[in-house]
């Protein structure tokens, strides 16, 4: 079935694919989610876009990476991770492609709550990109 703009996935189905990306981690990242919200939002707020300006937002990672925080961290808001929903069906045309899609950004803004940079990451599909995408 390929998607258009008329024919949407549903917000329960597109949350489920969510969850399923992020229930493929392991028991040992798992604990490290402990304080963290996954959410679902049709588009970035003006806010949150203007944290990349010029780019389309398909994701978004708001908080202090592990990586940084020091021994005072405690008692805080959860960080937060927003899927945008509407972008993600606007660049994608079939429900395979959008499931891969939602997949991808999914890792992409949990690795960015681990510490990792978009460099980081960029380096690292490069080498996937590289071996043939055998990491998969």
């Amino acid at each position: 079935m390929l998607l258009s703009y008329n024919n949407l996935m549903e917000l329960e189905r597109f949350e489920g694919i969510v969850t399923r990306a992020v229930s493929m981690l392991t028991q040992e990242l798992m604990v490290y989610l402990e304080n963290v919200d996954i959410v679902v939002q049709d588009y970035p707020t003006q806010a949150q876009s203007e944290r990349a300006p010029g780019t389309v937002l398909l994701g978004l990672y708001e908080g202090i990476p592990l990586t940084r925080r020091g021994l005072g961290y405690s008692l805080v808001l959860p960080d937060k991770i927003t899927i945008f929903q509407k972008p993600l069906e606007e660049l994608y045309s079939s429900d395979s492609e959008l499931e891969k899609a939602i997949h991808d950004v999914v890792l992409h803004e949990l690795a960015h709550h681990f510490g990792m940079d978009d460099q980081q990451l960029s380096e690292i599909e490069e080498r996937k990109l590289q071996r043939g995408g055998k990491d998969k």
